[in-house]
């Protein structure tokens, strides 16, 4: 059985406490009152978006695994922002907003927050939003700019599994992905399956709004929304060589050959990775 426990949670916690107790140890953490004094604590809503941009249209995506010739994190469709907000609202459950920049569409909500100072170097120019809806799922992964991170919760709460990339190996991770196996239902695993995942130990987050989590550098992560809910995630690129040069690697040569070979040999290649991902697990001596 995957073997949980809950991230560490604090109301408050200074610059030196956070570098010594959580980032250097790589280590994830749940803040409290961090946002507390923003504006966009008190205002953000998805009628306040709508009044700033509600005519503005936007990319959405779903959980459903690409397939054929489809590359990795493809839009599924696109529509006006009020007319998703809309379907939120009516139940919608699978089409999320991902990675919207929030300078380039709406730069009025710079004005609602600030970047901490937590001792970390903030890319300030790519505060990025995420949108979902009620049983909204995203597929376990790992972010590939081996960010720092802190994901700031609005909204309803937001459930967020995690693993550090220690535990790769077990993780039935896709080759040239940053995800694992589409098929593993993190919530409900087939133990007898995909045996590897009862070594796991792994971390639970519960955020509610006003809530930051720090996510370090290669962490796994599966989320689930309760209902309709948006995080803003703040990104600090990464400074060590090893983490740098994994993040350069990601971008330039992994992400470029998993789209040449995509559309190449279309869902072969597709097939092939996912055979891969479980034989590789498998083949592992304590297996």
């Amino acid at each position: 059985m995957i073997e949980f426990t809950s991230v560490s949670v604090v109301d408050s916690i200074s610059k030196e406490g956070f570098l010594q107790n959580y980032k250097k140890n790589e280590k994830p953490l749940i803040i409290k009152n961090l946002s507390k004094d923003w504006a966009a604590t008190q205002k953000w809503s998805l009628d306040y978006f709508e009044s700033l941009a509600g005519e503005q249209k936007v990319k959405l995506y779903d959980s459903k695994p690409s397939k054929d010739k489809k590359l990795q994190h493809a839009a599924e469709t696109s529509m006006p922002l009020k007319e998703y907000f809309s379907l939120l609202k009516s139940g919608e459950k699978d089409l999320r907003m991902f990675f919207y920049n929030i300078l380039e569409e709406i730069p009025a909500l710079r004005d609602d927050f600030s970047f901490p100072d937590m001792g970390l170097k903030f890319f300030e120019k790519l505060p990025v939003m995420f949108v979902g809806g009620k049983g909204a799922k995203v597929q376990m992964h790992f972010d590939i700019d081996y960010a720092d991170i802190f994901l700031c919760h609005f909204g309803a709460k937001k459930n967020v599994m995690l693993f550090s990339p220690e535990q790769t190996p077990n993780m039935y991770h896709v080759p040239y992905s940053f995800s694992a196996l589409n098929t593993i239902d993190f919530e409900n695993p087939d133990y007898e399956k995909y045996p590897a995942l009862a070594k796991l130990k792994g971390l639970k987050a519960e955020l509610n709004h006003g809530d930051v989590l720090y996510m370090p550098p290669g962490w796994w992560h599966y989320v689930t929304y309760d209902d309709i809910s948006y995080s803003m995630a703040m990104r600090a690129f990464p400074r060590k060589i090893g983490n740098l040069s994994k993040m350069l690697k990601n971008i330039v040569w992994t992400r470029t050959i998993e789209g040449i070979m995509r559309k190449l040999l279309g869902q072969k290649w597709n097939d092939r990775n996912e055979k891969i991902a479980v034989l590789k697990v498998h083949s592992q001596k304590d297996m």
